[in-house]
């Protein structure tokens, strides 16, 4: 005989259904919001969802039915899956000011965990948690790092053990922290009330004083921190000099960090992984206790170089597929036009960056955060005839080959978050903020490089 449920068992299958597809889209809606969600819910059947529609459910204002399994398959799928190796991890790392993850990759990518992400611009954190798997269980989200490292308080103890308890145990930090100058002001008062000393006294005020804490207080086997390569000159040295200074009195030993000129390895430019001129001051430290770094330097990222670079052609959609709206206006075109030829006529070299992708040699200038306002660093040359332009500007069939803007896809690719033709990095932001995005971030594949070098000195941690 056929076996009913009771009327109540019902209701609490139900009960559990509806408490499951709110949890299902509270996740997705951290990334994506309502009217992106109902236009992917429309997709997969009959429902017509409306930005309204949801909104009027998620307030309890109208009940909704559960969702169909092709719903529920689908907002699945916008939540990153767990790396291959998710319950095999070799180490765990944490990730300051993390911006859209780009050194994450690296680092997950031989073996890591991720167990706590510090990132307070909460556009930059849709992006992150749309493209990084978070364990629920295993990991911790943070907004503004200073809630956590407290730098008003002058209660060293007291900040310790609250940094101890609300930031995981961790192998490796790493950190790409904003620059900012080192003011030395009330360095004496400090002394002479006997608050504080060392980094406590010059880095305070500043976001590397927070890293700095974080790494007293938890004592990571390693660490990565990266910043602008202005990082060495900035405020005539003295920042570099009260970072170098911080690190090795904290107990760390730094590679290559005497090292200056040209050929200072701790300066990496992306152009050796991507068509993009990027340099970036990367600082790998160890404990100097553990006796781990013996042999490392990061001269030896060299030989991590690609045989075969990628070109900036490969990066770029088939012109075809590429919305008109990244063709520059007449008018954004004839202003950087005019613009780069006053300036020429002074003898500087400032203007657009028009890049032609038909050169397999062509390398872009730096990508910036301010890509969105005129794309002046990097324009896609469309055949613009630049000798007609001396004569006739406004020609028509000229005006026709006005260069364009990389699209936010071009740029994920250009950054490293994704390769040629794949479209696997999620972008759930609008083209503003994902140029911000993208101009602030890391050259993912130097980061990856950085993390193959630093393995086995890891896995030897590990083996102790």
């Amino acid at each position: 005989m056929p076996v009913y449920n009771t009327p109540e068992e019902d209701q609490a299958f139900y009960a559990q259904r509806q408490a499951e597809d709110r949890l299902l889209m509270e996740k997705v809606l951290d990334i994506y919001d309502q009217k992106q969600i109902a236009e992917k819910l429309r997709t997969q059947g009959d429902n017509e969802w409306t930005r309204e529609s949801l909104n009027r459910w998620l307030n309890g204002k109208i009940e909704q039915k559960p969702l169909t399994h092709a719903e529920t398959e689908m907002l699945k799928g916008l939540i990153p899956s767990p790396p291959k190796h998710h319950g095999h991890y070799d180490f765990k790392f944490i990730d300051l000011f993390a911006g859209i993850g780009g050194i994450r990759k690296g680092f997950e990518d031989i073996g890591g965990q991720c167990v706590f992400t510090s990132e307070w611009n909460e556009q930059a954190v849709r992006t992150y948690k749309a493209n990084w798997y978070c364990d629920e269980t295993h990991h911790k989200f943070n907004s503004d790092i200073r809630e956590i490292t407290m730098p008003e308080n002058d209660d060293r103890d007291f900040v310790y053990a609250h940094i101890d308890k609300e930031i995981p145990d961790h192998d490796v930090l790493l950190a790409g922290f904003p620059c900012q100058p080192f003011s030395l002001a009330g360095v004496s008062k400090k002394n002479s009330l006997g608050r504080a000393h060392g980094f406590e006294c010059e880095a305070q005020g500043t976001l590397f004083f927070d890293v700095a804490r974080i790494i007293d207080a938890k004592r990571p086997t390693a660490f990565v921190l990266e910043n602008v390569k202005n990082l060495k000159s900035h405020d005539k040295g003295n920042t570099f000099r009260v970072i170098k200074e911080a690190l090795t009195e904290l107990g760390y030993w730094v590679a290559d960090l005497d090292a200056n000129g040209s050929k200072d390895p701790k300066i990496i430019d992306g152009k050796h992984f991507i068509p993009q001129h990027r340099e970036r001051i990367v600082l790998v430290g160890f404990r100097k206790d553990l006796a781990l770094h013996e042999g490392f330097t990061l001269n030896d990222v060299a030989a991590l170089y690609p045989e075969q670079k990628i070109t900036f052609s490969d990066l770029l959609e088939p012109e075809e597929k590429v919305d008109p709206k990244y063709i520059l206006t007449p008018k954004l075109w004839s202003y950087l036009y005019e613009y780069a030829k006053k300036h020429q006529a002074k003898g500087n070299g400032f203007g657009y960056g028009l890049v032609n992708p038909d050169n397999p040699s062509t390398v872009a200038r730096t990508l910036s955060a301010r890509y969105h306002k005129d794309g002046s660093e990097i324009l896609i040359d469309r055949g613009w005839d630049m000798a007609l332009a001396e004569t006739d500007f406004k020609n028509e069939q000229n005006q026709q080959k006005r260069p364009r803007r990389l699209t936010p896809r071009e740029c994920a690719r250009l950054m490293g978050f994704e390769q040629p033709g794949k479209y696997d990095f999620k972008i759930p932001v609008s083209d503003t903020q994902a140029y911000r995005q993208f101009g602030n971030s890391v050259v993912v594949p130097v980061f990856a490089a950085v993390a193959e070098l630093m393995r086995p000195f890891l896995m030897k941690a590990e083996k102790r």
